[in-house]
C-alpha cells in the first residue's frame, strides 16, 4: 500500500467515523429530548380511590411543607354536626375546642350553616398532607375528603419521594393538562 492510499484510507476512516459520531450524538440528543418532553407532559398525582391516608405525604415530600394537600368534594359532603374528619373519635364535646379537633395543624375550619349542618373547609396553607382527616372521613364518613398533589407547589421530581414510599401505590403520572383525579366525578381511574 502506498503512502497516498494509506492517507486516503485514514481520511475515509476519520470522515466516516466523524459522521457516525455525529449521528450517534444526534440520536442521543433526540432520545433525551423525547424523554424530557414525555416527562414534561405528565405530572404526579394521587389516585383518591387507592390512597389509604397513611401519613407519608406529610413526611416524605422533598419540600419542607408538603405539596400534598387535603381537598374536599363538597357535592359528597354530608355537612354533619359530628364530622369524623373534623372531630377525634369520641370527642369530649361537639365543639371547635382544640382537644376535640382531629387535624394537628387546625387546617379544617368549621362554619355553622343551619341546625344540624356545618360546612367544613380546608385552609391549604395550614394543611401538611398528613391524611388524618381523610382517614376519619373514609372510615366513618362518606369519603368527601381526599389528598391531591398541588401542582403550584410540586417540583414534579422525576422520582417522587412520596410515590416511592407510598404503600398503596396511589401515586401515578397523569397528563399535565388534566392534573387532578377528583372524587365524585366521572374522572374515575
Amino acid at each position: 500500500m502506498t503512502d497516498k492510499q494509506e492517507s486516503m484510507n485514514r481520511r475515509k476512516f476519520l470522515r466516516e467515523g466523524l459522521w457516525g459520531a455525529c449521528l450517534a450524538g444526534a440520536g442521543t440528543a433526540a432520545g433525551l429530548s423525547v424523554a424530557k418532553s414525555n416527562s414534561d407532559n405528565t405530572v404526579w398525582q394521587i389516585d383518591p380511590y387507592k390512597c389509604i391516608a397513611c401519613g407519608n405525604c406529610a413526611t416524605y415530600c422533598v419540600l419542607e411543607d408538603s405539596a400534598v394537600k387535603c381537598v374536599q368534594a363538597y357535592a359528597m359532603c354530608g355537612y354533619c354536626d359530628l364530622c369524623t374528619a373534623y372531630l377525634v373519635p369520641e370527642p369530649k364535646a361537639l365543639d371547635t375546642g382544640a382537644e376535640n379537633e382531629l387535624c394537628p395543624t387546625g387546617a379544617i375550619k368549621r362554619t355553622y350553616v343551619e341546625d344540624p349542618y356545618y360546612e367544613y373547609t380546608i385552609d391549604e396553607s395550614l394543611c401538611n398532607g398528613c391524611g388524618k382527616c381523610v382517614k376519619g372521613c373514609m372510615v366513618f364518613g362518606n369519603g368527601s375528603l381526599f389528598l391531591q398533589v398541588r401542582h403550584d407547589r410540586c417540583k414534579n421530581c422525576n422520582e417522587c419521594a412520596i410515590a416511592a414510599a407510598c404503600p398503596s401505590q396511589a401515586f401515578k403520572r397523569v397528563p399535565a393538562d388534566q392534573p387532578y383525579l377528583l372524587k365524585g366525578t366521572d374522572q374515575k381511574p
